[in-house]
């Protein structure tokens, strides 16, 4: 539990022995210092959960030659060097669909022929709204087409102006932290309250 309330940057001792544990900064993370070695939740100065109380010699050797990482490759985030191309395509994807929507609530405005037509086109739509929503789209209608893939330019344009990654890295952050008080809450027992319960007879 120790551990898991540090990963959110709150300093906190263990129960069973007094544990104090190693925060993490955000400095850290910025600066690209973040090691998730053990030694980022154990003290070294705490007797009973150094360690070297808590791993066999053959364990602490492993633990030197290999660090803690996320899912390596194959697993579910991959690697920090990884390209992250799955989320770069779910970004354009997204775009993609925010651009289908603006253009359809523009053609309901201003060509509600066109607008039915399109709107029972995504109705039937089975691929989702990436590449292959707009090979078929252009096949069908090109100038649709055309105006899906200018207009979702146009939105990652302007979200890109207004994105600010700090904030998107605090929010993160702070979703962690809220998730983790709600779970500490949750699994905390609080002591009956009998002072006010009356005793009839």
């Amino acid at each position: 539990m120790a551990a898991a309330v540090c990963v959110v940057g709150v300093s906190s001792s263990c129960a069973a022995c007094n544990l104090r544990c190693s925060p993490i900064g955000r400095s850290q993370v910025a600066a690209g210092r973040l090691d998730l070695s053990t030694s980022l939740f154990l003290d070294s100065s705490s007797s009973c959960c150094s360690k070297r109380a808590l791993f066999s010699p053959k364990q602490r050797k492993k633990m030197k030659k290999k660090k803690l990482s996320i899912a390596g490759k194959g697993g579910f985030g991959g690697q920090y060097e990884d390209s992250y191309e799955d989320v770069k395509s779910q970004i354009v994807d997204y775009f993609t669909y925010k651009a289908v929507r603006t253009v359809l609530n523009q053609l309901y405005e201003m060509n509600p022929p066109q607008y039915r037509w399109f709107y029972n086109y995504i109705a039937s739509n089975e691929h989702g709204y990436g590449k292959t929503f707009i090979r078929e789209l252009v096949k069908e209608k090109l100038e649709l087409a055309e105006r899906v893939m200018v207009t979702r330019l146009h939105l990652y344009g302007r979200w890109i102006k207004k994105c600010d990654h700090v904030e998107m890295y605090e929010r993160i952050s702070d979703q962690n932290l809220e998730l983790m008080r709600e779970r500490l809450i949750e699994t905390v027992i609080w002591p009956s309250d009998d002072t006010n319960t009356e005793v009839v007879g």
